[in-house]
């Protein structure tokens, strides 16, 4: 761990207890109130944040990037040139509870390991922002729960970065589980897995922050898309977790697997792993069969449905389509689809599927 997140460790958990597409000139920011466009400040700067989150604000219609929290001054520089944004909106994580006082930033972006997401929007809620928290929500179900009363006391939206609830193929999945015609769905297979298990980052080495291996990164994909392709929430979880590269991912698991069962008799075989190559959602139902194959990916995704491709025109990045409906939630005061509660249910299920990993039980709801 470095220095820097030491340090951030120590201040925002002694904080958290205090607070028990193409578009006009990107960097005009004298117009942008008028334009009813909404600033963003990413907090935390690291691969997703400077590799998908800020390049996708380049592309967004209702939100921009209007400043930077991050616990690494030497990554400022290339941030305020690449982006134009001026010192004013540039904060620490000392100074990150003055942002309250700039009008410049309504929402809070936090793309921090997943362990510190608590400490972090707790803050920025009660700074005043709105705030989008990347997935998983948080390491505990609890934390969650938390996060969102923050954020109901503050009168302030909440949207957790499950970018594929706004992307096209996806959300055709939404609209085939309640329009059901190919009659009623009997199963779904999902996985999504890379070979990772030789990277170095938190994600990899220091469960303290990840809450977990593959499941708590990227199997959750696969659990909140069995939720939507279906419209309905699991009755019972079993799993199984494996590890067959002993002196890596300390404290994590290498490869789980875990099975839904929901109403109607549908069940549900999900997968994810850090050494292996998956990447897929189908959907059988009673006349015929749909799915995503590649589906999680940034870019590339390709939906069948009975062979035929889903058709889907669409260059904007996923970010930008998620951001973009969180500043139109708040422009027009209108619910949040990756709600906190949404996030928080997630974390239920995915402690559920270690329970019954590391006990055999099935855990049922």
């Amino acid at each position: 761990m470095t220095q820097n997140r030491r340090k951030f460790l120590k201040t925002t958990a002694a904080t958290s207890l205090s607070l028990g597409i193409t578009m006009p000139n990107l960097f005009a920011n004298q117009h942008r109130k008028k334009e009813k466009r909404l600033g963003i400040a990413i907090l935390g700067l690291g691969g997703y944040g400077g590799g998908q989150v800020a390049p996708a604000l380049l592309e967004t219609k209702y939100c921009y990037l209007a400043g930077i929290v991050t616990g690494s001054p030497e990554k400022i520089p290339e941030w305020q040139e690449k982006y134009n944004i001026p010192d004013k909106n540039v904060y620490n994580y000392d100074n990150f509870d003055s942002i309250a006082d700039n009008s410049d930033i309504d929402i809070v972006y936090v793309v921090t390991p997943n362990a510190l997401h608590m400490p972090f929007v707790l803050r920025a809620a009660a700074a005043g922002k709105h705030v989008i928290c990347e997935k998983p929500m948080d390491i505990s179900s609890a934390n969650c729960q938390i996060m969102m009363d923050a954020c109901k006391k503050a009168k302030r939206k909440l949207q957790i970065g499950y970018r594929l609830r706004y992307e096209p193929r996806h959300l055709k999945l939404m609209e085939l589980a309640k329009t059901k015609p190919f009659g009623k769905i009997q199963s779904i297979d999902t996985n999504f897995s890379f070979y990772g298990i030789n990277n170095s980052n938190w994600r990899f080495t220091d469960p303290a922050l990840s809450g977990g291996g593959p499941l708590m990164d990227i199997g959750i994909y696969c659990l909140d898309a069995c939720r939507y392709a279906t419209g309905l929430e699991p009755l019972s979880i079993t799993a199984q977790k494996y590890k067959t590269v002993m002196d890596k991912l300390p404290g994590m698991e290498e490869s789980i697997f875990w099975q839904m069962t929901f109403d109607d008799g549908i069940v549900a075989n999900c997968g994810t792993s850090y050494v292996a190559r998956r990447n897929y959602i189908w959907i059988s139902a009673e006349k015929g069969n749909y799915g995503i194959e590649p589906a999680f990916s940034y870019r590339g995704l390709v939906g069948k449905i009975k062979d035929q491709v889903m058709e889907d025109t669409s260059t904007v990045r996923q970010q930008a389509l998620q951001m973009d409906a969180y500043a139109q939630n708040i422009l027009m005061d209108t619910e949040v689809v990756a709600s906190g509660e949404h996030g928080k249910q997630d974390m239920i299920y995915i402690e559920a599927i270690y329970e019954a990993a590391e006990t055999g039980k099935t855990i049922l709801f």
